[in-house]
Formats: C-alpha cells, sequence, structure tokens
C-alpha cells in the first residue's frame, strides 16, 4: 500500500491541474490525526468512492490517531485513485513529524508487543512510513478548472505565476525559506498591506492587495487553503478572493470549534458543510499522551 500510493504521486506535478483531478468533489482543510473526526467528515460530504475528495494536507500531527488517519488516505488512494488527490501541508515534513507526535506514533507502532494479526500489519507499515521519506513527496498545489487555486498554506513574494509553481522541486525536506516553504506555511493577514513577517517563523503574512494581484494575473476567481484554525469552520477574506477551510473540530480536543468542508459541483457552485466533532463514545480509547501544546 505504501509504494503503491507513492506510484501516484511521483510523476505528478507540484502543480496539480484538471487532467488529474475530478470535476465535482469536496475540499477538506486540516485533519491532524483526528481519525474519528475524519470518519465524521466522510459522513457529512458522502463516502469514497461516490464521492470524489481534495485534501489540502497536515493529514497528522497532534491527534491521537495519526498512523490511522495517514493509513486511510492511502488505503483510499490505492483503492481509489482517481477519487481521492491530497496535495501537501507543512506537517508532511519529517522534521516537523519529528516533533509534534506523528514520527513517535510510528515508533510505538513499530515497537509495539500485540499478538493479533493487525497490530503486526500496523508495526510492518509503520515501519515503513518511518522509513519511505518518499511519501511526502505529494503535489504542492491543485488548479480545480483554471478558476480555483488550492494550496496548503498561502502565497509567496518570489511566486507571481502557476508556472512558477509547476517547476518547483518538490522532492525534499521542506526548505527554512523560499517558495516551496511559503507555499506550505504563508498565512493572509487583514492587517498586513503587502508582504509581512509571519510569527511562525516561516513564510510570510500577506494582505489583500497580494491576492488581488495574484488573481488578476492568474486569472483565477479564488485562492482556496488550509492551516489556520477558523472557529466556524470556514472564513473569507478580502472580498471573497480567499477562503480558509478547517477541518479538524474541537481541535486538540479542546478548542470547541466546529468544522467544515467545501462542496464544488461540475459548475464550481459552492456549498460549505459545517459538522461537530464525532461523539465521544464512539472514539474508542484514546492515546494515553496528551495532545501536544501547538497551534502553528
Amino acid at each position: 500500500m505504501v509504494e503503491g500510493s507513492f506510484k501516484f504521486w511521483s510523476n505528478l506535478d507540484s502543480l496539480l491541474n484538471g487532467t488529474v483531478l475530478p470535476i465535482a468533489f469536496q475540499i477538506s482543510g486540516d485533519i491532524h490525526g483526528q481519525f474519528y473526526d475524519m470518519k465524521e467528515l466522510f459522513k457529512v460530504g458522502g463516502d469514497c468512492p461516490k464521492t470524489n475528495y481534495l485534501f489540502l494536507g497536515d493529514f497528522v500531527d497532534r491527534g491521537f490517531y495519526s498512523v490511522e488517519t495517514f493509513l486511510l488516505m492511502l488505503a483510499l488512494k490505492v483503492r481509489y485513485p482517481d477519487r481521492i488527490t491530497l496535495i501537501r501541508g507543512n506537517h508532511e515534513s519529517r522534521q516537523i513529524t519529528q516533533v509534534y507526535g506523528f514520527y513517535d506514533e510510528c515508533l510505538r507502532w513499530r515497537a509495539s508487543n500485540v499478538s493479533d494479526c493487525q497490530g503486526r500489519v500496523l508495526s510492518t507499515i509503520a515501519d515503513d512510513i518511518l522509513c519511505c521519506h518518499r511519501l511526502l513527496y505529494v503535489s504542492l498545489s491543485a488548479l480545480i478548472e483554471n478558476k480555483i487555486f488550492s494550496v496548503h498554506g498561502g502565497l509567496s513574494p518570489v511566486i507571481s505565476t502557476l508556472d512558477q509553481i509547476r517547476i518547483i522541486d518538490r522532492k525534499q525536506e521542506v526548505p527554512h525559506d523560499g517558495a516551496m516553504c511559503d507555499l506550505l506555511w504563508s498565512d493572509p493577514e487583514e492587517n498586513v498591506d503587502g508582504w509581512g513577517l509571519s510569527p511562525r517563523g516561516a513564510g510570510f503574512l500577506f494582505g489583500s492587495s497580494v491576492v488581488t494581484s495574484f488573481n488578476h494575473t492568474n486569472n483565477i476567481d479564488y485562492i482556496c487553503r488550509a492551516h489556520q484554525l477558523v472557529m466556524e469552520g470556514y472564513k473569507w477574506m478580502f472580498n471573497n478572493q480567499i477562503v480558509t477551510v478547517w477541518s479538524a473540530p474541537n481541535y486538540c480536543y479542546r478548542c470547541g470549534n466546529v468544522a467544515a468542508i467545501l462542496e464544488l459541483d461540475e459548475n464550481l457552485n459552492k456549498q460549505f458543510r459545517v459538522f461537530d466533532a464525532a461523539p465521544q463514545d464512539s472514539r474508542g480509547t484514546p492515546a494515553k499522551r496528551p495532545a501536544p501544546d501547538y497551534f502553528l
């Protein structure tokens, strides 16, 4: 399954376009290892393969079930390659996952002494994930019907056209700066004129003039991105030129927010589907380690 999923990613462009994207689908923001909440997402948006999905990155870290979340995504991608599309977030990084949960979770699975078949299989796959850095090389962005630019984080001062994204060599660890870093780390900010320093320590803050210029230059309607907690599940900014979609309800099991997915039909008509966290009694036994105190 691990190797099978890599076959779909290795030859794709850094900017996916309509030739590899379905026409109508649901767009999901960050999941962050909240496996049972992702199951709620599928209840709201529709099961695969009847429904197409585009996930905007940050599948793992912070939640209690990053391994299960990632494996479900891989399984769906292998089983329904034309129905599931994944792009990379800032947490699809070996450096980040070694700090914020996924790497440690894989180590626990690998060291697990469980005797049942499922436990042994998960332990083996976790070992493959730890060793197979190629799994991090999913595409950086997607262009929907040449009108909606989808990315995990935001824009970059060194990128003005979509063609500049297509030539990025994404098959590497996320750099500390530069175009690739900015796409995964940057954020829109109402109080910034042009570009500003990001408090995250990576990427940039960017204002409405930057978004207006980028959208006009590339003839797109709006930008769809994730990366930031939104208490209402989604948020439009800059006169509906950019929207943030957040899909991890009750983030880190304590924030109290709802989540959302963006539904697009074949004519790009949009509808947001808002949902709550999964009921507590449906979650099974949580991991004993607390959720990391980290909100980037």
